[in-house]
């Protein structure tokens, strides 16, 4: 007999919940949008994130007690959708908020109360979790609601104390988790066992305030903040296996399977793992569509391009060749407007938009499939197996060419990929994401040549104000004028006269705020294209039309600390050239809000001492608090009193000469302190060569330093907790260890290649006699490569004419093999490289070696079974 009621669609569920508040004094409110208000946050990731201001105690709530179901996007797990039971980018959390109103004690008996008495999950199912340190919500639980001790787990700070930032409100939670396997007894209960419990419902206690020094004080006003996962909640009373099997997602699955002509029940888990990202993503492009988000390569608009992109990836992964993504769509509406009726009402924008991303995207992959068919003729012809792992990168990088597709037709024609050297690749791309300050690549030149004669050439007032008064010249949107854009767009923007600094000199664009009534544009980007200077941003609310009057307002703290990097910059130059070497010249430069970067022209590497001496040398510059000198010279007279141009600058008859006297001197266009005393303190971060003859030194200061020391001091007391030694003894309890380590590693190889050389001598009795030759074909369990070789050299040596061949899986995912030949296997042609390279091709792998040793590898290790059976068939036939 079932222990759950009847209502256990998704739709019921939700509608209980809210039902259920709405009866205990709780004001239902509608979800928000995707685009949230608050304009540090991306979208909406969180039921609370629209009442953050409340608790935060920036606005008065209009009732004391309020409940949601929320739709949410967040993408920081988007690699584990589909691979797990939970993982999403859309979810809807169900909350229950108090301001001010009831506590703990009505928290945790509401919550109990629904989820055992409303969805009638069994008592005995339940395990809650609580903070460590909080021996009320404990004593609740124990007292009040009759949870026995055993099955209320005490956590740490990380899993049950919530904090919206540093400082402000924060405190403890309480997690309500269910136990699909309750017979495994309360014994030794691990809360994180996925295979065993799903956490469904989380309740946090508002009621700290966290001042700078890390002090807690009670809060005036206790709030309580609940989230419910609908998904979780639905897979628990629908008993299914997974969220995505649940009714709220599985009708799009079931859409995509039919299309693609499978049966879900039937398909293999890389298939179901495809099919289940297409249900995730499809959910959340909709409801993004739909608030009125647009594709686009940055911000919001970036987010929502890339899920659509791996619909149709996945898509063409389980063999669906043209245009679908309008069809799922379809049924994830279907199965959305009676709680959202937007997605009904903006049905023909979102099969609109989707059309025409999947459009762009899909012959974005056939140039791709036109590179890769060019690639494996030309391998073909060559005679060579192996695709590089930079071609495989250049397929997904240049043209969005997914690895799986590339692997997949590879294989197709018998040739593997060189796995190791896309992901050196990739990470490569990774280092130079981080190096390179985010650009916007959107071709503005060409509109902007247009209206050179309609408009202003912008006025720069950043160097004395920091907002201005200003008319809109121009609206760009997507590289095209337009004469009025809306709330959501993603704009390029001409003001007449603006405080923002544009990027130049290696210094980043200002950030800030272009407002006027009812209209908010955040502006996260600024560039001078000929004499304009173009900002970057998004309109949050209202229209924005060309001549409107609106207040240009930069972020100040941005600014401050731009100008401290910046200002800093030119004393490291000028260190350089005092301690190291007069004829340094600078090579590049990057200064950031948070960073700097000088790359520099030096045929050596620092000492370490010379790098401390530099670090000094600012320093006690930055102490000595010289003032700023600026002034406007001819070119040819400002370099007569020796200021250094600027690398890659092209200057003017006139320049801008920043001049700390006996100090620096410089032409530079950027903003800087008017003190050197202003930059606070300066620290090197690192110093290394990056191409012949060039070095670079990345360095923070100001403010930046804190948060680069706060990091590192974090870091060093976990290390001294962990090791439970003082700080400065961790460099010698670190070295004992990596020596321990050493001598255990040693130890264990040891003791590995011993058991492959004691399972290779009960392989003895199973050799095969086939001609006048033996041989053994077997699986060494997790064996590792090097002690598989031996024990293959191992037993052909005791056999003598024999050929052996050997396999383990010493990682997940991983399959060792090795060949191992006598002469006289030689003599009748079998060739140990060419043998055990083409069985590796099974596990989707390759390999080779000599004539009469060889060794191989691949990934599948699910195939390993079939590569001996292989290899063991082959060699009775050829030694036949």
């Amino acid at each position: 007999m079932s222990f759950f009621p009847q209502f256990e669609s998704g739709s019921e569920i939700r509608q209980k919940f809210l039902d259920f508040y709405a009866q205990r004094g709780h004001q239902v409110l509608p979800s928000a949008s995707l685009v949230p208000e608050d304009p540090t946050v991306l979208l909406t990731i969180a039921g609370m994130l629209p009442f953050k201001p409340i608790f935060l105690g920036q606005r008065a709530p209009q009732f004391p007690r309020a409940t949601t179901s929320q739709k949410c996007v967040r993408t920081n797990d988007i690699e584990n959708v589909g691979r797990t039971a939970r993982h999403h980018t859309f979810f809807e959390m169900l909350g229950n908020f108090s301001f001010g109103d009831y506590f703990k004690e009505q928290a945790i008996a509401w919550g109990w109360e629904l989820s055992t008495q409303v969805f009638g999950l069994p008592p005995q199912r339940l395990v809650v979790s609580v903070f460590e340190e909080d021996d009320e919500a404990f004593a609740l639980w124990r007292d009040q609601i009759g949870v026995p001790e055993a099955r209320i787990k005490r956590m740490g700070k990380d899993d049950n104390f919530w904090a919206s930032g540093p400082t402000g409100p924060c405190g403890p939670c309480s997690e309500i988790y269910y136990d699909f396997h309750p017979e495994r007894g309360d014994e030794n209960i691990d809360l994180n066992d996925d295979s065993r419990f799903i956490e469904f419902y989380n309740l946090v206690f508002m009621q700290y305030n966290r001042d700078a020094d890390g002090n807690l004080t009670l809060l005036a006003s206790q709030n309580i903040d609940t989230g419910m996962g609908l998904e979780r909640m639905a897979q628990i009373l629908q008993k299914v296996p997974n969220n995505y099997e649940t009714d709220l997602i599985f009708p799009i699955i079931k859409t995509a399977a039919e299309i693609a002509g499978i049966d879900y029940s039937k398909a293999d888990e890389k298939i179901k793992v495809s099919l289940k990202v297409i249900g995730d993503h499809v959910r959340a492009v909709v409801h993004m569509i739909a608030d009125e988000i647009r594709a686009s390569n940055i911000g919001r608009g970036y987010v929502l391009r890339r899920l659509i992109r791996r619909v149709v990836r996945h898509g063409r992964l389980i063999g669906i060749e043209g245009e679908f993504t309008t069809k799922v769509a379809e049924t994830a509406i279907a199965l959305s407007e009676s709680a959202y009726p937007n997605v009904r009402i903006r049905e023909a924008q979102i099969k609109a938009e989707l059309q025409r991303e999947e459009s762009r995207f899909l012959k974005t992959l056939e140039r791709g499939e036109k590179m890769l068919a060019e690639i494996i003729e030309q391998l073909q012809k060559e005679g060579k197996t192996d695709l590089g792992g930079e071609s495989a990168f250049t397929l997904y990088d240049t043209y969005g060419f997914p690895l799986e597709l590339t692997q997949e037709i590879a294989e197709e024609n018998h040739l593997t990929v060189d796995n190791a050297g896309f992901d050196a690749e990739m990470k490569k791309q990774v280092e130079r994401a981080k190096d390179a300050h985010e650009t916007i690549d959107l071709t503005v030149q060409g509109s902007l040549d247009k209206l050179a004669e309609q408009i202003k050439v912008t006025e720069f007032l950043g160097y004395s104000q920091a907002a201005s008064q200003s008319a809109v010249e121009a609206i760009l949107v997507g590289g095209e004028s337009v004469e009025e854009a809306d709330a959501g767009t993603n704009v390029q923007i001409v003001l007449d006269r603006t405080p923002f600094y544009a990027e130049s000199g290696g210094q980043i664009g200002d950030r800030g705020y272009i407002s006027g009534s009812d209209l908010l544009i955040r502006i996260e980007d600024v560039k001078k294209e000929s004499d304009f200077f173009v900002h970057f941003g998004r309109i949050e609310r209202g229209t924005l039309r060309v001549s409107d009057k609106v207040s240009a307002q930069i972020d100040r703290s941005c600014r401050r600390r731009a100008q401290a990097n910046h200002t800093a910059t030119h004393l490291l130059q000028a260190a350089l050239k005092k301690i190291v070497d007069d004829s340094i010249s600078q090579a590049g430069s990057l200064v950031a809000f948070d960073r700097l970067r000088f790359d520099f022209n030096c045929p050596r590497p620092l000492t370490s001492e010379e790098v401390q001496q530099v670090e000094e040398q600012v320093n006690t510059w930055i102490a000595e608090a010289h003032s700023a000198h600026i002034s406007i010279l001819p070119l040819e007279e400002a370099k007569a009193k020796g200021a250094i141009a600027m690398f890659g600058e092209k200057y003017g008859d006139e320049v801008r000469v920043l001049d700390f006297p006996g100090v620096s001197m410089e032409l530079c266009g950027g903003t800087h302190v008017s003190n050197t005393a202003e930059i606070g303190v300066f620290k090197i971060v690192s110093e290394a060569g990056v191409a012949s003859g060039v070095r670079r030194i990345e360095a923070v200061a100001g403010p930046a330093v804190l948060d680069y020391l706060n990091v590192r001091d974090k870091v060093v007391k976990e290390l001294s907790d962990r090791f439970k030694v003082q700080p400065e003894e961790l460099p010698d309890r670190i070295t004992k260890l990596q020596n321990e380590v050493k001598s255990t590693q040693k130890q264990l190889d040891a003791v590995k290649g011993e058991l492959a050389i004691a399972k290779s001598d009960q392989l003895l009795a199973q050799a095969e006699s086939v001609g006048d030759s033996k041989i053994i074909v077997a699986q060494l369990g997790d064996v590792d490569a090097e002690s598989l070789k031996t024990a293959a050299e191992r037993l052909q040596q005791k056999l003598g004419n024999a050929a052996v061949v050997l396999g383990s899986i010493p990682e997940p995912d991983k399959v060792s093999l090795v060949a191992c030949f006598s002469p006289e296997v030689n003599k009748k042609g079998l060739q140990a490289g060419k043998f055990v390279g083409g069985i590796a091709k099974i596990c989707g792998g390759g390999g080779g070696g000599r004539p009469n040793l060889a060794q191989a590898g691949g990934r599948d290790s699910s195939k390993l079974k079939e590569a001996l059976e292989t290899a063991r068939i082959q060699l009775i036939e050829a030694l036949n």
